[in-house]
């Protein structure tokens, strides 16, 4: 039986105001994979529209950069319990 169709029979023994909840998630799936084939939005805005290239400061690129080598833990991320103690970390 494929995943469909097992997904089918579950359903059907379902209240039917869990299938309303059921039917709510396959929309956003949908719109999950439509943005996904669209790509990023913010990407999309730098982009060379004849050669597709990403076309950022050198700024912007370092910042990602930064990003990726936090996530990666090169570089230690610090962090911070409310926005007050992030702003009064900007101030000193």
């Amino acid at each position: 039986m494929s995943n469909a169709e097992l997904l089918i029979e579950e359903i059907k023994t379902l209240p039917e105001d869990y299938t309303a909840e059921v039917l709510d998630f396959v929309g956003y799936l949908k719109e999950k994979a439509a943005r996904r084939q669209e790509g990023c939005p913010i990407c999309a805005k730098h982009r060379d529209p004849k050669t597709g290239e990403l076309q950022f400061n050198a700024e912007t690129i370092a910042a990602f950069e930064e990003g990726d080598a936090m996530l990666r833990g090169e570089i230690p991320a610090k962090w911070y319990n409310s926005l007050d103690e992030m702003l009064a970390d900007l101030d000193d």
